[in-house]
């Protein structure tokens, strides 16, 4: 009897065990575009104050004070933990392909400022449509997976980006993005919520 109960002790711990380790296994990022989206999750912050201020940070990784940002900063933060300092790459490509962005358009700028260039979404689309993949747009939910970066022009005007996660919405129907529209650095179900213009993937 003793026995009999070692054996099913055993097996019972062993299958637990197992299943432990394979969900464990399960929920380890492999992929880059899983592990962006980790790394988004993971700088989730309410409290984070929505300030567009310029402000001189030091380079490269530089970043503006704790506890304040938009929403290129959630890219920013998000990248910068997977070892990518956009501030620096975006600073690099553009001293040579200058006349690609636009500042001179748009802020009538005619040389590069590492403070800001990569906080700005025009620039980021830019950038990520040179250096990754620029992916098309859709009305599509299934289209857009995770690690994927999304730009939107909110009321015609204001341009917006964020980050694909892995987690899905409600419903079920779409992946839920990292993004900071004035509410903090948080999650949200927001995919179709203004207009797409941009959609990029931008791995190592």
């Amino acid at each position: 009897m003793k026995m009999v109960y070692f054996f099913f002790t055993f097996f019972t711990f062993f299958s637990c065990s197992q299943k432990e380790t394979e969900a464990t296994i399960q929920a380890i990022p492999n992929s880059f575009e899983e592990k962006l989206s980790y790394a988004a999750i993971s700088i989730i912050d309410s409290t984070i104050d929505y300030d567009p201020t310029y402000f001189s940070v030091k380079y490269p990784n530089g970043d503006v004070p704790k506890g304040k940002g938009v929403c290129t900063d959630v890219v920013i933060r998000a990248y910068r933990k997977l070892n990518i300092d956009l501030q620096k790459e975006v600073h690099e490509d553009m001293i040579t392909n200058f006349a690609l962005y636009p500042n001179i358009k748009k802020w009538g700028l005619h040389k590069t400022d590492p403070n800001i260039d990569h906080r700005r979404v025009p620039n980021l689309e830019v950038f990520f449509g040179r250096k990754g993949e620029k992916l098309t747009i859709t009305e599509n939910p299934n289209d857009y997976k995770t690690g994927e970066l999304v730009t939107w022009m909110i009321n015609g005007k204001y341009p917006h980006i964020g980050i694909i996660t892995n987690k899905k919405s409600p419903d079920g129907k779409r992946l839920m993005i990292v993004h900071n529209v004035g509410r903090g650095q948080v999650l949200e179900d927001c995919l179709f919520d203004w207009k797409i213009v941009g959609h990029f993937k931008y791995a190592e």
